[in-house]
């Protein structure tokens, strides 16, 4: 059984409303099921936490169950996770969301997950990062296809954007990975 606590459960845009930066939108404990032989949260399970806080930030700007059997839909094309510290069985997770740029078929976004209790201002320490490029998809024909999000659903993400825009975007994004040869 996965945790999906949202940090507040029926959240949803409200026009006009202040936009934080970076959202907030989750927070979790370590599962058991999420810890493996090592004695901490294995490395799938921060990508199911980064996609727990995705799924709250799709209902937050109004990708929700209606919208999805529309045939529509952000789906995952790249990711980059940077494991920083471990997280052992029963610690609280606090996640923080942005927008880091948007365009009408594609979002990039960034998680970061800090141990700390929910309700703290401030996160304790920094265990993870995940990186994100999502693209809107209709599955309406034959096939899925890349497509334009309806209007709507573009100026909410675009708010939200705008909203993160202050935060600058973190100095890992983009990095490539690979060895430096000597």
């Amino acid at each position: 059984m996965t945790d999906t606590t949202p940090v507040s459960a029926s959240r949803g845009w409200i026009e006009g409303a202040p936009i934080e930066a970076p959202l907030r939108l989750y927070d979790t404990t370590v599962l058991a099921e999420w810890v493996d032989y090592n004695e901490h949260m294995s490395e799938s399970c921060y990508l199911l936490v980064a996609g727990n806080s995705s799924d709250q930030f799709f209902r937050y700007v109004g990708i929700d169950e209606a919208y999805r059997n529309a045939g529509r839909s952000l789906y995952t094309v790249e990711t980059h996770i940077r494991f920083l510290r471990e997280a052992s069985l029963g610690e609280p997770l606090h996640l923080t969301f942005q927008v880091l740029a948007a365009d009408s078929k594609r979002v990039h976004i960034n998680h970061e997950i800090y141990r700390g209790a929910p309700g703290l201002e401030e996160p304790s320490e920094l265990l993870a990062t995940v990186e994100q490029l999502l693209l809107h998809i209709e599955s309406t024909g034959p096939a899925p296809k890349v497509a334009a999000m309806p209007d709507g659903l573009y100026d909410r993400i675009s708010q939200v954007s705008a909203a993160h825009a202050s935060l600058g975007v973190p100095d890992y994004i983009g990095h490539v990975m690979g060895l430096q040869h000597r």
